[in-house]
């Protein structure tokens, strides 16, 4: 299935000269959400994922689908001071300053197999630093997998080692 025509070009948002990809088209056709979930499911039937870490916001979407898809848990990862119990917080840097993405410190446990979900693969430092709280808490990712990559910004280069599966790829200026 084709999904690139199903996601929507949004330009100068949320900023100028920015070419927006959203993804809520693609999902207000159940077929296209069932084909992604549905492949994923099929992709990682036999990697012995033990758990799916879905990247607010939009990862939530996917990853909490696929969790349910695959009879496995969902841990989200959040920015800072979102979760109730205690957590840890891994910063990233950001063009101009810095952000933090968090998880409960109970949410993996050592050698758990985990993937990583997301919508879109950009600049890749959020999902760099959600990959680097699963391996503070010991988990093994398996592999970051992503609805939307836009290549040029070069985000796998920033995940080293941790295999990327994307279904459409866009480019920037797309």
């Amino acid at each position: 299935m084709d999904l690139a025509p199903l996601i929507r070009n949004v330009p100068d948002f949320p900023k100028p000269g920015i070419q927006f990809k959203d993804i809520t088209t693609l999902l207000l056709e159940p077929g296209a959400f069932a084909h992604v979930i549905d492949g994923w499911k099929d992709r990682y039937a036999d990697r012995g994922v033990q758990a799916i870490v879905g990247v607010e916001a939009r990862g939530f979407i996917f990853g909490a689908a696929l969790a349910y898809a695959m009879g496995l848990p969902f841990v989200p990862a959040r920015k800072k001071g979102k979760l109730p119990a205690e957590a840890i917080v891994e910063e990233y840097g950001l063009e101009y300053g810095t952000d933090s993405v968090a998880m409960h410190v109970d949410a993996l446990t050592p050698g758990q197999r985990v993937l990583l979900v997301d919508d879109l693969l950009a600049t890749g430092g959020t999902v760099a630093a959600v990959a680097r709280l699963a391996q503070r808490l010991g988990a093994e990712v398996v592999e970051a997998v992503f609805l939307v990559e836009l290549p040029p910004l070069k985000g796998r280069e920033r995940l080293g080692e941790i295999p990327v599966h994307c279904e459409v790829e866009f480019m920037v200026e797309e």
